[in-house]
């Protein structure tokens, strides 16, 4: 009998940051930034086929293949296996970018995840770390910002 195909859910989340693309850009993928607002174990190479590492809840290593890298503008994940994560799943993020006349809306897109018991608690920690560590770029990035006016 052929597998069912098993239901995959995601998140989403939009920070709106009243700073330059750029400036957003630079919070994202220079290493020191990064581990100011992700994680103090956070480590980017920021380009296509290049690697992210992180802990984005406080306990989950996370290491993703970065497949694409279009600077300013979108960085998307694809994580590598590991015993937190989905196994039968890509699991993906893609963080996309935007000008707005007020500064930069940042998009994540998160998914792969399985809907079921087991993929629960997998999801709602990448989605709350994620969540929480977008508002702490937020702070970061505005932070940068008004010291640099």
């Amino acid at each position: 009998m052929a597998r069912m195909a098993q239901r995959l859910r995601g998140y989403a989340h939009r920070t709106d940051i009243a700073a330059n693309v750029q400036t957003v850009w630079r919070a994202l993928t220079e290493p020191d930034s990064l581990a100011r607002w992700c994680s103090p174990d956070a480590w980017i190479r920021p380009r296509s086929g290049g690697l992210f590492r992180a802990t984005v809840d406080r306990v989950t290593q996370l290491e993703a293949h970065i497949d694409v890298c279009e600077p300013a503008r979108r960085l998307r994940l694809i994580y590598l296996p590991c015993a937190a994560l989905p196994a039968d799943e890509a699991v993906t993020d893609d963080f996309m970018l935007a000008a707005d006349p007020k500064g930069t809306i940042l998009r994540l897109i998160g998914s792969g995840f399985v809907a079921s018991a087991a993929g629960d608690v997998q999801y709602r920690r990448m989605r709350t770390g994620w969540e929480r560590a977008l508002a702490r770029l937020k702070v970061f990035v505005e932070q940068l910002e008004r010291k640099a006016s």
